[in-house]
């Protein structure tokens, strides 16, 4: 079943988690976000949420398992205001952060 909200990126299998740099940032009106999932991630232990400056979850995602591979993600806030944003990526005992510039 495919996680809905991300698409898988090609076959190869990474050899370590990352989030990478969003694109484009700045962004209007949305914006994709490839990851990298280096081994299955089960249960809910997987999360790809959205934060305001203020530390508020604004988005969520993905939230689940997931095996590995490369994905992408797009985010689309069209009733967000523009600032600035923070991508923060889940993956059992991995975690990374990430800025998104919304421009409008």
């Amino acid at each position: 079943i495919d996680p809905i909200g991300i698409q898988q990126i090609g076959t190869e299998v990474p050899e370590v988690f990352e989030l990478h740099q969003n694109y484009p940032n700045p962004f209007n009106p949305s914006t994709k976000i490839k990851f990298d999932i280096a081994q299955s991630v089960s249960g809910s232990d997987a999360n790809l949420k959205i934060f305001d400056i203020r530390g508020r979850e604004v988005a969520s995602l993905f939230s689940g398992k997931l095996n590995a591979g490369k994905y992408e993600a797009e985010w689309s806030p069209k009733f967000m205001p523009s600032g600035t944003y923070f991508a923060k990526l889940t993956a059992g005992n991995f975690t990374k952060t990430i800025k998104l510039i919304l421009t409008k």
